[in-house]
């Protein structure tokens, strides 16, 4: 049945060991008045977890299943879907099309949206967002605004297994996947918050997006049948899964992959990323060169450069040996400091020339960097934290 489908792929609530954390003292919880958005509800500490199952996520033919199994005409199904993804219902009894008596009927049905805990602006009007998740996890996501784009950077999981040593995810640890419907709301949310369609998501938030492939896949399928985003404006980025890049090549999907290497030699990306012991540079381009024979998609490399440790000519040198004859692009990324690291940005000068040597072995690249910086939403800085 639909219903136990529905339960099965989007069901957090009933699965959460905590019900719930005690009050956080008032500086806790308080959201500065200058942070505050008038689209957006701030959260109550605690949240009690959902008792029914998330209906964000579903498809329109899933939805009208549902309501008819609730007496409902069909009609209702196509209805409940324009509140979910269009109009951004947080719950059932906002429906005002509905009858009330059923409204008041399904008032322990979940539609699947978290609260904002905090929200705050750097001064390029990137904007961070804690979502308070149902079973109290706390996820961040990014909103990245400009005159023609409005791209939201997700996240995957609470917290990242993979410990890449630069990362403040990373250094976090690790809590658990993301539901499908968990990783829908984010971009929702930022789409309510900005009062502007999204154009863009970037899984590069927190976690590592092919560990938790099967609820990132559904939920790329869903913001693109329902929201209505292009697979084309999509990116997977991953530091590297052993054969997870093939499975997602399998789905056919239009996405962009980008590949953090962060290194050009096996011994050194063993350092910065502890998970490459597992998976040799040598397979990981393999798996990627395979990706664009089963795709057609080119692969996005990204490379974040650190000085003295990875940004030396003869380092460029090394990668642009790996990557000849590659249908591919690198990104550059000066790194942006984290409080748990000691790495430091090159300067422009050593950041030109690692650029200047990739360009005269013919290699695609060029240099990116990062929005958010000053409130801590740059890339390599979520860590859930306000600080």
């Amino acid at each position: 049945m639909v219903q136990s489908k529905l339960t099965k792929r989007t069901e957090v609530g009933r699965k959460a060991e905590g019900r719930g954390q005690k009050a956080e003292g008032k500086e806790e919880e308080r959201v500065k008045e200058k942070f505050n958005s008038p689209h957006l509800p701030t959260s109550p500490s605690p949240l009690t977890e959902p008792t029914s199952p998330a209906l964000l996520g579903a498809t329109v033919a899933e939805l009208t299943d549902w309501v008819q199994q609730q007496g409902q005409p069909a009609y209702r199904g196509k209805q409940l879907h324009q509140w979910i993804y269009e109009k951004g219902a947080r719950s059932l009894g906002e429906i005002t099309v509905f009858p009330k008596q059923w409204r008041d009927d399904l008032a322990d049905i979940s539609i699947g949206r978290s609260t904002v805990h905090y929200r705050s602006v750097a001064p390029d009007e990137t904007v961070k967002y804690l979502l308070r998740l149902a079973d109290n996890q706390i996820v961040e996501t990014v909103g990245i605004p400009t005159e023609k784009r409005l791209t939201v950077c997700v996240s995957s999981q609470v917290g990242c297994p993979m410990a890449c040593d630069f990362c403040a995810t990373g250094k976090g640890g690790f809590k658990r996947n993301l539901a499908k419907h968990e990783i829908i709301d984010q971009v929702l949310t930022v789409q309510e918050d900005f009062q502007r369609r999204v154009s863009n998501i970037v899984f590069m938030g927190m976690g590592e997006p092919l560990i938790n492939l099967e609820n990132v896949v559904g939920a790329i399928k869903s913001l693109n049948e329902d929201v209505g985003i292009g697979q084309r404006n999509i990116t997977v980025s991953t530091v590297g899964i052993p054969g997870k890049i093939r499975q997602l090549a399998q789905h056919h999907l239009q996405v962009t992959l980008a590949v953090s290497l962060h290194a050009s030699n096996q011994n050194l990306r063993e350092k910065l990323i502890p998970t490459a012991k597992n998976y040799t540079l040598e397979n990981l381009l393999d798996e990627c060169r395979e990706y664009v024979q089963i795709t057609g998609r080119r692969v996005t490399f990204e490379y974040i450069l650190l000085a003295g440790v990875n940004d030396l000519p003869e380092q460029a040198e090394e990668l642009a040996k790996h990557l000849r004859g590659f249908q591919s692009h690198v990104n550059l990324i000066p790194y942006n400091p984290i409080q748990e690291a000691d790495y430091q940005r090159p300067n422009a000068k050593r950041i030109q020339a690692f650029m200047n040597v990739l360009q005269n072995r013919h290699i695609a690249v060029s240099v990116r960097y990062s929005r958010g910086l000053e409130a801590d939403a740059a890339c390599g800085q979520l860590r859930a934290s306000k600080v």
